[in-house]
């Protein structure tokens, strides 16, 4: 328990860390271009709040507040910081005007330090690598929900989607290139899938499913339902089950059972609760070797139910790879990213609203599930 809320605690520091420095370092931009261009600088603070510490240098405030989140640059030749910081003791009036090319350097520094922010973060990625899950690697499917759009036009784990809606894909989740996004920001009634199955290339046209909302919660998006193919490896055998019984240990690679390939772990149970007494043969990889193994299922406490299972659970992972993209790849994938969910949104038959973008809190979140996975610094970067 104490070692649980440690962790939380050092999770929300790193996270805080994180969006204090992206904050101060575009504050940073506006500082320094000031500074050149010969602007008043009243205050530059780190934090919000009633200060810490203060101390003026050069004619500038410089303080540390009491609220840790952000900081600021205080120009009053540019926007008065009255209402964040009160009422300031000069009169603005007597300072002198500046040019619209002082403006325009100014206000255009801070974004382009927090380029350059990322820019650093990119070759720091480039250096140490990019955990990607199997889910950012692939687009070969691993599970086809049942009366789902993607099985009403026929598609079949094991199918590798090549594009959607004539768009070329390279993985299943995420903003750039991906299947998911492809088919959210997807336009027309039914969606074009071009896929390839036994060295064939195929195309079927489905149409998106779309789950009902009401009210004020976000309305949803497209959706094939279908999901991307993970190695279904066991992260824990259940003591006294029939796993357990069988032989079956940590690590086992689980590729099929009863000869049939799986994709994905949703498949096997998926078999096991529509047959819950029927005695399964797993084809098991085990440090290289194949080997099969006889397990019958019984009902375990699940949730507070008893359910048919054999009793392991699975890696949520999958095989995790490290990738090194270069510095200018990675910034390209970011840009463009932000392009394309701009042009989604300004779209009047794209599903992408604006109440689907995040907000402070929604990237918090964010931030803070990437920081409790395994190597978090590397997926936040």
């Amino acid at each position: 328990m104490i070692l649980h809320i440690v962790r939380v605690i050092v999770v929300l520091l790193e996270v805080l860390l994180l969006f204090n420095l992206l904050i101060v370092v575009h504050e940073l931009g506006h500082f320094l271009a000031a500074r050149w261009r010969g602007l008043y600088i009243e205050k530059f603070g780190v934090w919000f709040g009633k200060p810490l510490w203060k101390k003026t240098i050069n004619g500038v405030q410089y303080s540390l507040g009491s609220l840790p989140f952000g900081g600021f640059v205080a120009l009053p030749q540019l926007a008065p910081m009255d209402i964040i910081e009160g009422k300031a003791d000069l009169d603005r009036a007597r300072l002198p005007k500046i040019s619209a090319l002082d403006k325009i350097i100014v206000a255009v520094a801070g974004p382009l330090f927090s380029l350059l922010l990322a820019l650093c973060f990119a070759v720091i990625v480039w250096a140490v690598g990019h955990p990607v899950s199997e889910a950012d690697s692939t687009t070969v499917i691993g599970y086809v929900t049942p009366d789902s759009p993607a099985q009403k036009v026929g598609l079949q784990p094991g199918d590798r989607i090549l594009s959607i809606d004539g768009k070329p894909v390279r993985r299943f989740m995420g903003m750039n290139d991906s299947v998911s996004w492809d088919v959210v920001r997807s336009e027309g009634k039914k969606i074009a899938v071009k896929f390839q199955r036994d060295g064939k290339v195929q195309t079927v046209w489905a149409e998106p499913y779309k789950a009902e909302t009401r009210g004020w919660r976000r309305k949803s998006v497209r959706q094939l339902l279908v999901y991307p193919a993970e190695t279904p490896i066991i992260a824990k055998v259940e003591a006294n089950t029939p796993a357990a019984a069988a032989g079956l240990r940590s690590g086992d690679i689980v590729h099929g059972f009863n000869q049939t390939p799986i994709y994905h772990p949703i498949a096997l149970l998926e078999y096991i609760s529509k047959h819950p007494s029927e005695e399964l043969v797993l084809q098991v990889e085990r440090d290289g070797s194949r080997l099969d193994v006889r397990v019958k299922p019984t009902l375990l406490p699940t949730a507070g139910e008893m359910k048919p299972r054999i009793g392991i659970q699975w890696d949520s992972t999958g095989i995790v790879s490290i990738q090194h993209p270069n510095p200018i790849e990675q910034v390209y994938n970011s840009v463009t990213s932000t392009l394309k969910t701009i042009g989604a949104v300004a779209s009047p038959k794209s599903d992408v609203k604006l109440q689907h973008l995040s907000g402070p809190v929604g990237i918090w979140n964010i931030y803070v599930r990437l920081f409790e996975a395994e190597g978090g610094w590397k997926l936040a970067l």
